[in-house]
Protein backbone atom coordinates (compact mmCIF):
# COMPACT_ATOMS: atom_id res chain seq x y z
CA UNK A 1 0.00 0.00 0.00
CA UNK A 2 1.43 3.42 -1.29
CA UNK A 3 1.97 6.26 1.62
CA UNK A 4 -0.92 8.57 2.45
CA UNK A 5 -1.15 11.92 4.80
CA UNK A 6 -1.43 12.01 8.22
CA UNK A 7 -1.56 14.30 11.00
CA UNK A 8 0.32 14.05 14.44
CA UNK A 9 -1.02 14.98 17.19
CA UNK A 10 -0.74 14.62 20.73
CA UNK A 11 -2.30 11.88 22.69
CA UNK A 12 -4.37 14.24 25.11
CA UNK A 13 -5.27 16.35 22.76
CA UNK A 14 -6.47 13.50 20.16
CA UNK A 15 -10.03 13.14 21.22
CA UNK A 16 -10.91 16.56 20.78
CA UNK A 17 -9.38 16.87 17.49
CA UNK A 18 -10.66 13.45 16.23
CA UNK A 19 -14.28 15.29 16.28
CA UNK A 20 -13.03 18.35 14.62
CA UNK A 21 -11.58 16.15 11.79
CA UNK A 22 -14.70 14.13 11.84
CA UNK A 23 -17.06 17.46 11.78
CA UNK A 24 -14.73 18.95 8.82
CA UNK A 25 -14.60 15.41 6.94
CA UNK A 26 -11.10 15.30 6.23
CA UNK A 27 -10.92 12.34 8.62
CA UNK A 28 -10.40 9.30 6.23
CA UNK A 29 -12.52 6.70 7.86
CA UNK A 30 -11.49 3.74 6.13
CA UNK A 31 -7.99 3.49 7.65
CA UNK A 32 -7.23 2.70 11.06
CA UNK A 33 -5.92 5.17 13.68
CA UNK A 34 -1.99 4.92 13.92
CA UNK A 35 -0.21 5.44 17.87
CA UNK A 36 2.90 5.88 18.30
CA UNK A 37 4.68 6.90 21.49
CA UNK A 38 2.85 9.59 22.82
CA UNK A 39 1.26 10.68 20.11
CA UNK A 40 -1.38 9.52 17.54
CA UNK A 41 -1.52 9.72 14.18
CA UNK A 42 -4.95 10.31 11.85
CA UNK A 43 -5.21 9.45 8.06
CA UNK A 44 -6.91 12.86 7.01
CA UNK A 45 -8.03 13.39 3.29
CA UNK A 46 -6.35 16.34 2.41
CA UNK A 47 -3.47 18.73 3.94
CA UNK A 48 -4.53 20.52 6.72
CA UNK A 49 -2.88 23.94 8.14
CA UNK A 50 -1.57 23.80 11.46
CA UNK A 51 -0.44 20.18 12.33
CA UNK A 52 2.56 18.15 11.84
CA UNK A 53 1.96 16.46 8.63
CA UNK A 54 3.73 12.96 7.72
CA UNK A 55 3.41 10.56 5.13
CA UNK A 56 3.08 7.03 6.25
CA UNK A 57 0.93 4.00 5.75
CA UNK A 58 -2.45 2.76 7.67
CA UNK A 59 -4.19 -0.50 7.65
CA UNK A 60 -7.54 -0.66 6.40
CA UNK A 61 -10.61 0.13 8.86
CA UNK A 62 -12.84 -3.53 9.06
CA UNK A 63 -16.00 -1.69 8.84
CA UNK A 64 -18.43 -3.27 10.99
CA UNK A 65 -21.94 -3.61 9.86
CA UNK A 66 -24.86 -1.09 11.36
CA UNK A 67 -27.84 -3.52 10.66
CA UNK A 68 -27.87 -7.31 10.61
CA UNK A 69 -29.75 -7.07 7.53
CA UNK A 70 -26.26 -6.63 5.96
CA UNK A 71 -25.12 -10.00 7.32
CA UNK A 72 -28.26 -12.08 7.04
CA UNK A 73 -27.85 -14.73 5.24
CA UNK A 74 -31.44 -14.90 2.84
CA UNK A 75 -32.08 -14.68 -0.68
CA UNK A 76 -32.46 -11.36 -2.41
CA UNK A 77 -36.47 -11.74 -2.59
CA UNK A 78 -37.07 -12.14 1.15
CA UNK A 79 -34.13 -9.46 2.31
CA UNK A 80 -37.23 -6.61 2.01
CA UNK A 81 -39.37 -8.78 4.59
CA UNK A 82 -36.73 -7.73 7.18
CA UNK A 83 -37.62 -6.02 10.12
CA UNK A 84 -35.81 -3.24 10.50
CA UNK A 85 -35.99 -2.99 14.06
CA UNK A 86 -36.60 -5.58 16.88
CA UNK A 87 -37.19 -5.07 20.54
CA UNK A 88 -34.18 -4.99 23.34
CA UNK A 89 -34.83 -5.82 26.94
CA UNK A 90 -31.93 -6.18 28.72
CA UNK A 91 -29.41 -8.42 27.05
CA UNK A 92 -32.57 -10.74 24.97
CA UNK A 93 -33.74 -9.04 21.24
CA UNK A 94 -37.53 -9.97 20.32
CA UNK A 95 -38.05 -9.50 17.04
CA UNK A 96 -41.46 -9.91 14.90
CA UNK A 97 -41.05 -11.68 11.93
CA UNK A 98 -43.74 -11.90 9.05
CA UNK A 99 -44.79 -15.87 8.47
CA UNK A 100 -42.87 -16.12 5.48
CA UNK A 101 -39.59 -15.83 6.93
CA UNK A 102 -40.53 -17.77 10.39
CA UNK A 103 -38.46 -20.42 8.55
CA UNK A 104 -35.21 -18.42 8.24
CA UNK A 105 -34.93 -17.95 11.80
CA UNK A 106 -32.32 -19.35 12.79
CA UNK A 107 -29.97 -17.19 10.53
CA UNK A 108 -31.88 -14.20 11.38
CA UNK A 109 -31.13 -14.81 15.14
CA UNK A 110 -27.73 -15.54 14.02
CA UNK A 111 -26.77 -12.31 11.86
CA UNK A 112 -28.54 -10.33 15.20
CA UNK A 113 -26.08 -12.13 17.83
CA UNK A 114 -23.26 -11.26 15.02
CA UNK A 115 -23.79 -7.32 14.66
CA UNK A 116 -24.99 -6.53 18.34
CA UNK A 117 -22.09 -7.97 20.60
CA UNK A 118 -24.17 -7.03 23.48
CA UNK A 119 -26.92 -9.46 23.07
CA UNK A 120 -26.78 -13.03 24.37
CA UNK A 121 -30.50 -14.59 22.92
CA UNK A 122 -32.56 -13.70 20.38
CA UNK A 123 -36.24 -14.74 20.37
CA UNK A 124 -39.37 -14.36 18.00
CA UNK A 125 -42.59 -13.23 18.83
CA UNK A 126 -44.86 -16.38 18.31
CA UNK A 127 -48.85 -15.95 18.49
CA UNK A 128 -50.75 -13.19 19.76
CA UNK A 129 -50.67 -12.16 23.13
CA UNK A 130 -52.50 -14.15 25.35
CA UNK A 131 -53.89 -14.88 28.58
CA UNK A 132 -54.74 -12.94 31.77
CA UNK A 133 -51.61 -11.91 32.19
CA UNK A 134 -51.18 -10.32 28.39
CA UNK A 135 -47.94 -12.48 28.14
CA UNK A 136 -46.64 -13.59 24.23
CA UNK A 137 -45.19 -17.18 23.03
CA UNK A 138 -41.63 -16.57 22.35
CA UNK A 139 -39.56 -19.11 19.90
CA UNK A 140 -35.78 -19.22 20.44
CA UNK A 141 -33.89 -18.30 17.33
CA UNK A 142 -30.04 -18.17 18.57
CA UNK A 143 -27.86 -17.75 21.40
CA UNK A 144 -28.46 -18.44 24.86
CA UNK A 145 -31.94 -20.17 25.75
CA UNK A 146 -32.82 -17.66 28.91
CA UNK A 147 -35.29 -15.46 28.86
CA UNK A 148 -34.62 -13.74 32.10
CA UNK A 149 -32.55 -10.73 32.48
CA UNK A 150 -31.68 -7.41 33.47
CA UNK A 151 -32.96 -4.04 31.60
CA UNK A 152 -31.32 -0.70 32.26
CA UNK A 153 -33.74 2.18 31.74
CA UNK A 154 -34.12 6.27 33.02
CA UNK A 155 -31.16 5.25 35.90
CA UNK A 156 -33.32 1.87 36.99
CA UNK A 157 -33.02 -1.81 36.71
CA UNK A 158 -35.51 -4.31 36.30
CA UNK A 159 -35.23 -7.83 36.21
CA UNK A 160 -37.61 -9.63 34.88
CA UNK A 161 -38.54 -12.83 32.63
CA UNK A 162 -39.64 -11.88 28.92
CA UNK A 163 -41.73 -15.18 28.88
CA UNK A 164 -43.71 -14.31 31.94
CA UNK A 165 -44.59 -10.82 32.00
CA UNK A 166 -45.73 -8.24 30.32
CA UNK A 167 -42.63 -5.46 29.29
CA UNK A 168 -42.53 -2.98 26.88
CA UNK A 169 -38.41 -1.22 26.82
CA UNK A 170 -40.48 1.06 23.97
CA UNK A 171 -42.30 2.99 26.84
CA UNK A 172 -39.07 4.06 28.75
CA UNK A 173 -39.39 8.09 27.59
CA UNK A 174 -43.14 8.23 28.30
CA UNK A 175 -42.29 6.88 31.72
CA UNK A 176 -39.88 9.52 32.16
CA UNK A 177 -42.35 12.21 30.73
CA UNK A 178 -44.83 11.22 33.61
CA UNK A 179 -41.55 11.07 36.22
CA UNK A 180 -40.92 14.37 35.06
CA UNK A 181 -44.52 15.92 35.82
CA UNK A 182 -45.10 13.95 39.24
CA UNK A 183 -44.03 16.07 42.37
CA UNK A 184 -41.89 15.55 45.64
CA UNK A 185 -43.93 13.55 48.33
CA UNK A 186 -46.83 12.31 46.43
CA UNK A 187 -48.54 8.99 47.13
CA UNK A 188 -48.90 6.97 43.83
CA UNK A 189 -50.92 4.43 43.21
CA UNK A 190 -49.93 2.30 39.56
CA UNK A 191 -52.49 -0.16 38.94
CA UNK A 192 -51.30 -2.24 36.74
CA UNK A 193 -47.46 -1.94 37.65
CA UNK A 194 -45.83 -5.31 35.93
CA UNK A 195 -42.13 -5.77 37.21
CA UNK A 196 -42.40 -2.15 37.96
CA UNK A 197 -40.64 0.25 35.49
CA UNK A 198 -43.07 3.01 36.64
CA UNK A 199 -43.61 2.57 40.54
CA UNK A 200 -39.75 2.25 41.19
CA UNK A 201 -38.91 5.50 38.64
CA UNK A 202 -41.75 7.15 40.67
CA UNK A 203 -40.65 5.83 44.03
CA UNK A 204 -37.56 8.25 43.96
CA UNK A 205 -39.63 11.28 44.47
CA UNK A 206 -42.64 10.06 46.23
CA UNK A 207 -43.61 9.20 50.16
CA UNK A 208 -45.31 6.17 48.55
CA UNK A 209 -45.98 3.98 45.83
CA UNK A 210 -48.77 1.97 45.81
CA UNK A 211 -47.78 -1.20 43.18
CA UNK A 212 -50.76 -3.76 42.37
CA UNK A 213 -50.82 -6.29 39.38
CA UNK A 214 -52.77 -9.82 39.30
CA UNK A 215 -49.66 -11.58 37.56
CA UNK A 216 -47.77 -13.28 41.25
CA UNK A 217 -44.94 -13.57 38.80
CA UNK A 218 -44.63 -9.96 37.97
CA UNK A 219 -44.98 -8.84 41.98
CA UNK A 220 -42.01 -11.09 42.28
CA UNK A 221 -39.72 -9.54 40.17
CA UNK A 222 -41.57 -6.11 41.68
CA UNK A 223 -40.58 -7.10 45.12
CA UNK A 224 -36.80 -8.26 43.41
CA UNK A 225 -36.31 -5.11 41.99
CA UNK A 226 -37.62 -2.88 44.63
CA UNK A 227 -34.05 -4.51 46.41
CA UNK A 228 -32.20 -4.14 43.46
CA UNK A 229 -32.83 -0.73 43.42
CA UNK A 230 -32.96 0.09 46.78
CA UNK A 231 -36.25 1.52 47.39
CA UNK A 232 -38.16 1.26 50.64
CA UNK A 233 -41.54 3.60 50.00
CA UNK A 234 -43.00 1.10 47.68
CA UNK A 235 -45.42 -1.55 48.43
CA UNK A 236 -46.41 -4.41 46.07
CA UNK A 237 -50.45 -5.70 45.80
CA UNK A 238 -51.03 -8.94 44.49
CA UNK A 239 -54.22 -8.84 43.09
CA UNK A 240 -57.26 -7.20 41.22
CA UNK A 241 -57.18 -3.72 41.12
CA UNK A 242 -60.62 -3.48 41.91
CA UNK A 243 -60.77 -5.47 45.51
CA UNK A 244 -58.47 -2.82 46.30
CA UNK A 245 -60.82 0.18 44.96
CA UNK A 246 -61.42 3.24 47.41
CA UNK A 247 -58.84 1.94 49.68
CA UNK A 248 -56.08 4.19 48.58
CA UNK A 249 -56.06 7.40 48.09
CA UNK A 250 -53.33 8.30 45.88
CA UNK A 251 -52.10 12.06 44.54
CA UNK A 252 -51.29 10.36 41.35
CA UNK A 253 -52.78 6.95 39.08
CA UNK A 254 -51.00 5.91 36.76
CA UNK A 255 -53.12 3.16 34.68
CA UNK A 256 -50.92 1.50 31.88
CA UNK A 257 -52.96 -1.39 30.26
CA UNK A 258 -53.53 0.58 27.23
CA UNK A 259 -56.44 -2.10 25.83
CA UNK A 260 -58.96 -3.01 29.07
CA UNK A 261 -57.94 0.94 30.79
CA UNK A 262 -61.40 2.33 30.16
CA UNK A 263 -63.02 -0.84 32.21
CA UNK A 264 -60.83 0.19 35.40
CA UNK A 265 -62.09 4.16 35.10
CA UNK A 266 -63.89 4.06 37.99
CA UNK A 267 -61.32 2.17 40.28
CA UNK A 268 -59.05 4.85 38.96
CA UNK A 269 -61.13 7.97 40.32
CA UNK A 270 -62.41 5.93 43.44
CA UNK A 271 -58.97 6.15 44.58
CA UNK A 272 -57.64 9.42 43.26
CA UNK A 273 -57.61 12.36 45.61
CA UNK A 274 -59.88 15.47 45.38
CA UNK A 275 -57.12 17.79 42.59
CA UNK A 276 -55.39 14.42 41.96
CA UNK A 277 -53.89 13.38 38.35
CA UNK A 278 -54.84 10.34 36.29
CA UNK A 279 -52.32 8.48 33.61
CA UNK A 280 -54.62 7.19 31.42
CA UNK A 281 -53.47 5.09 28.85
CA UNK A 282 -55.71 3.33 25.42
CA UNK A 283 -55.10 2.46 21.81
CA UNK A 284 -57.09 4.19 19.05
CA UNK A 285 -57.50 4.58 14.97
CA UNK A 286 -55.90 7.72 14.16
CA UNK A 287 -59.08 9.28 13.02
CA UNK A 288 -60.02 9.74 16.31
CA UNK A 289 -57.30 9.53 18.36
CA UNK A 290 -59.12 10.82 21.75
CA UNK A 291 -63.00 11.04 21.46
CA UNK A 292 -64.42 7.55 22.82
CA UNK A 293 -61.47 7.46 25.37
CA UNK A 294 -62.59 11.35 26.56
CA UNK A 295 -66.33 10.57 26.32
CA UNK A 296 -65.61 6.90 28.39
CA UNK A 297 -63.95 9.54 31.17
CA UNK A 298 -66.60 12.00 31.38
CA UNK A 299 -69.67 9.60 32.07
CA UNK A 300 -67.67 7.17 34.77
CA UNK A 301 -66.40 11.15 36.38
CA UNK A 302 -70.78 11.95 35.93
CA UNK A 303 -71.97 8.61 37.61
CA UNK A 304 -69.43 9.33 40.41
CA UNK A 305 -70.65 12.82 40.77
CA UNK A 306 -66.93 14.16 40.08
CA UNK A 307 -65.63 16.46 37.63
CA UNK A 308 -62.47 16.10 35.27
CA UNK A 309 -60.33 18.74 33.70
CA UNK A 310 -58.17 17.42 30.33
CA UNK A 311 -54.35 18.68 31.46
CA UNK A 312 -52.88 16.89 28.35
CA UNK A 313 -53.24 14.56 25.38
CA UNK A 314 -50.83 13.01 23.04
CA UNK A 315 -49.79 10.01 20.75
CA UNK A 316 -47.58 7.64 22.64
CA UNK A 317 -45.95 5.04 19.90
CA UNK A 318 -47.69 3.60 16.91
CA UNK A 319 -48.66 0.24 17.98
CA UNK A 320 -49.96 -1.38 14.37
CA UNK A 321 -51.03 0.31 10.81
CA UNK A 322 -53.11 3.78 11.65
CA UNK A 323 -53.14 2.49 15.46
CA UNK A 324 -51.76 4.66 18.46
CA UNK A 325 -51.01 4.09 21.89
CA UNK A 326 -52.08 7.27 23.48
CA UNK A 327 -52.01 9.21 26.70
CA UNK A 328 -54.69 11.33 28.54
CA UNK A 329 -53.77 12.83 31.85
CA UNK A 330 -56.85 14.30 34.12
CA UNK A 331 -57.27 15.84 37.15
CA UNK A 332 -60.49 14.80 39.40
CA UNK A 333 -62.57 17.18 41.24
Amino acid sequence: MGKMLGIKVPKKEAEKIRKQLLELNLLDVNFKVKHQNDFVIFPIKERIKGFEIIETTFEKAIKRPHSYREVVDISSELQPLLPSSFDIIGDIAIIELPEELMSHGKNIGKAILKVHKHIKAVFAKGSKVSGKYRVRELLHLAGEGRTETIHRENGIRLKLDVAKVYFSPRLATERMRVFSRSKEGEIVFDMFAGVGPYSILLAKKAKMVFACDVNPIAIKYLEENKKLNKVENLIPILGDVRKVAGQVKADRVIMNLPKFAHEFLKEAMMNVKKGGIIHYYGFSHEENLFGEHLEKIEKVAEELGKNVKVLEKRKVRPYAPYQFNIAIDFSVF
